[in-house]
């Protein structure tokens, strides 16, 4: 009886407010406030200021953006053309789009719900009432009857519950349209840093090669030294040695070679076999010099993988005012009217119009306690939803710093290995003309000569990585990527109910 009691009240408190303004029960989904950190890295990165004239050196610029098509700044036609046949060709994002239009075909079909449904009703029948019809009462004959009509009925949504179904179903279009975007830009800079793996391989393998040459050339010095009685024959199986050492290197190179291609064939769509190796050269590849750097509380607001957390954030909140709403006691409208008739000449006559009313009213009083406990569920759901929100901004927080840090390590990497390249260089001219005035032996200018292109084969490493890190962190920016405007409608401004029940908000994420 005070089940019964208490539903009877919070039908009364609807039906109250619904001249007014009607109501919606259940929490309004608000956007959660962008985190409070202004900067991604403890200390600020040395790439915030950069050497004047020094050409190679990369600065970033606090509040600026990428671009949406962010691979032109390494100023590559090759580049731009892998990107573009990816993004055409690519199946994982004609899956994204295909999905994202599944879902927002779901939400206009789930927002039909709100408008009165008509249908249109046409029948005939033959009619024979028995004996004990009606008692003693006269029996009508057997009779031939023709009908049409139209039928109409509304779910009264004074609770909100339809309407919360439908912003559950928008919201979820939602995160299909951020998935999108969070394929694209995989797509975008998968390609990227598949092409320019590609380049580095091949400038990884140029300068080993050079360097295999090299040993090949010292071996044969050091045999003619060795038949001259100049050297030892250790000498020559050092020199022999160094060769098959070296010469163990070119395989890998050739294979990550190998598997980048293949990675940005599959990419394109394309089987590998059918697709050509780009001839890529590092070299010909600008590496961007200015480098957009997001300001934290906009990353929030435009990384692809936070929009989608975002948009289950929403969707786990409508979802509690749809359970909420379950709780009431459901209304449903419903009106018929047409033609009926035994005479089918008849059937349009004024005289045959026929119509009815009805109204059904369906209160839960007893069920076991299954939809208290699902409006449960869905409150933890929303509480689980909003933790992987912050846990998903705190990760693109960890990624943009891990970026920069990168980035800056590889500035001193290059600085490093341009100065061991310099002085190897050094050392090589010095021990070249040392060896002209008889001071050194063959040996002693063979060891130079390796030693500066292994030095070299450092810078060209140290270059490459600097360029897939760069890539790096435009994707950890969340490249391109507009900030995006959620397609799930807000709830209107409601008069509140007693009984709906509001999620109490966490604290901000506070990095």
């Amino acid at each position: 009886m005070t089940t019964a009691r208490t539903h009877l009240k919070r039908a009364a408190a609807c039906a109250a407010t619904l001249l007014v303004a009607g109501c919606m029960v259940g929490p309004d989904f608000e956007r959660p406030a962008p985190p409070a950190a202004e900067r991604y890295t403890r200390v600020p990165s040395t790439l915030e200021a950069r050497a004047t004239g020094d050409a190679l050196a990369q600065r970033v610029l606090p509040g600026a953006s990428p671009a949406r098509d962010w691979w032109k700044a390494f100023g590559s036609p090759q580049i731009d053309a892998a990107v573009d046949d990816a993004l055409a060709r690519n199946r994982t994002l004609a899956e994204a789009e295909a999905t994202l239009g599944e879902a927002l075909a779901h939400a206009e079909a789930r927002a039909g719900a709100l408008a009165p449904q008509v249908g249109a009703t046409a029948g005939t029948g033959r009619q024979k009432y028995g004996a004990q019809f009606l008692g003693a009462s006269p029996k009508p004959p057997p009779f031939t009857y023709f009908a049409v009509g139209a039928t109409v009925s509304y779910a009264l949504d004074y609770t909100g519950g339809v309407a919360r179904s439908v912003e559950e179903r928008y919201a979820e279009a939602d995160v299909r349209r951020a998935q999108l975007e969070a394929a694209r830009l995989a797509v975008t800079g998968n390609a990227v840093v598949a092409a320019l793996r590609i380049a580095a391989a091949r400038a990884e393998i140029a300068a080993l090669e050079t360097i295999l040459d090299e040993d090949r050339r010292n071996l044969a010095l050091v045999r003619e030294a060795f038949a001259a009685g100049s050297v030892s024959r250790l000498d020559v199986v050092s020199a022999q040695s160094q060769l098959a050492s070296d010469a163990t290197e070119l395989p890998p190179l050739h294979q990550a070679l190998a598997v980048a291609a293949d990675e940005l064939a599959v990419l394109s769509g394309k089987p590998p076999a059918a697709m050509a190796t780009p001839s890529l050269v590092l070299a010909s590849i600008t590496l961007p010099a200015d480098l957009p750097l997001t300001l934290p509380s906009e990353l929030a607001r435009r990384r692809p993988d936070i929009l989608a957390a975002e948009a289950e954030l929403h969707a786990a909140t409508a979802n509690v005012g749809v359970a909420t709403a379950n709780l009431y006691p459901q209304i449903t409208l419903g009106a018929t009217g047409g033609l009926q008739s035994t005479d089918f000449a008849h059937l349009f006559d004024r005289t045959s119009s026929v119509f009815g009313l009805t109204g059904a009213l369906v209160a839960p009083i007893l069920d076991g306690g299954t939809l208290r406990a699902e409006k449960r569920a869905s409150e933890a759901t929303l509480h689980a939803r909003l933790a992987r929100y912050e846990q998903t901004v705190l990760n693109a927080f960890g990624q943009v710093a891990d970026a920069l840090e990168a980035l800056a390590h590889d500035a001193e990497l290059v600085d490093a290995q341009a100065r061991a390249e310099s002085a190897a260089r050094d050392n090589l001219d010095l021990t070249r003309r040392s060896y002209q005035e008889g001071n050194v032996g063959v040996l002693q200018v063979l060891d130079a000569e390796r030693g500066y292109q292994r030095a070299h084969l450092g810078l060209v490493r140290a270059s490459a990585q600097r360029y897939v890190d760069t890539a790096h962190l435009f994707l950890a920016l969340g490249g391109g990527t507009p900030v995006a405007a959620t397609v799930a409608p807000r709830a209107a401004a409601v008069i509140p109910v007693k009984a709906a029940a509001v999620i109490p908000a966490k604290a901000g994420i506070q990095p």
